[in-house]
């Protein structure tokens, strides 16, 4: 596994998350030595599709890609259908696509990336049915477990969270990752 000791990695989403898609790669970051930070559209708790709830610890308004080493975004439609619609959620996640820094994407997390501007030319892969909005937007779309694509790291679904887990912490252990 990689030492990511020290690095702040955010992760983006509000209420109907897929719960695993959160807890999963967050116990990732942990175990690694990271600081996994939840930052949503409200305050207080943000809870899962599952009924699995975590505090949140700020907002996206507030926050800035500058602050963190990587950005995670879990999936579930409910979850990325709202935060493809909030503009400060799209514009911290422009910030991490614009930085190069490295971005882990699930599922439907993928259609934040997109309303970001962040799959054009880039290889990715999500849930089947994101399939032609991803090609629409530009990007070479695959169906495998993880692809990975200059630090985004991208999966299906929550069957794929070992090999997306184990590319994000590589990753974000790498850094930078100009385009």
């Amino acid at each position: 596994m990689a030492d990511i000791t020290g690095k702040k990695v955010a992760f983006v989403l509000t209420d109907g998350y897929e719960d695993s898609e959160l807890t999963s790669p967050w116990e990732a970051v942990q175990g690694a030595g990271g600081q996994p930070t939840l930052l949503a559209p409200k305050d207080g708790q943000v809870e899962g599709k599952k009924g699995h709830t975590q505090a949140v610890d700020g907002p996206v308004s507030g926050a800035d890609a500058s602050d963190y080493d990587a950005l995670v975004l879990p999936g579930g439609v409910v979850n990325a259908d709202h935060l493809r619609m909030d503009e400060d959620a799209v514009a911290l996640v422009r910030g991490f696509v614009e930085s190069g820094k490295p971005i882990g994407v699930i599922c439907h997390g993928a259609w934040i990336l997109i309303e970001a501007g962040g799959v054009e030319g880039r290889t990715i892969t999500s849930y089947p049915s994101l399939r032609t909005d991803l090609r629409n937007a530009g990007a070479q779309w695959v169906d495998q477990e993880v692809a990975t694509d200059k630090g985004l790291v991208s999966s299906r679904t929550p069957d794929d969270l070992p090999a997306f887990n184990a590319k994000v912490l590589e990753e974000i252990a790498e850094g930078v990752h100009p385009r």
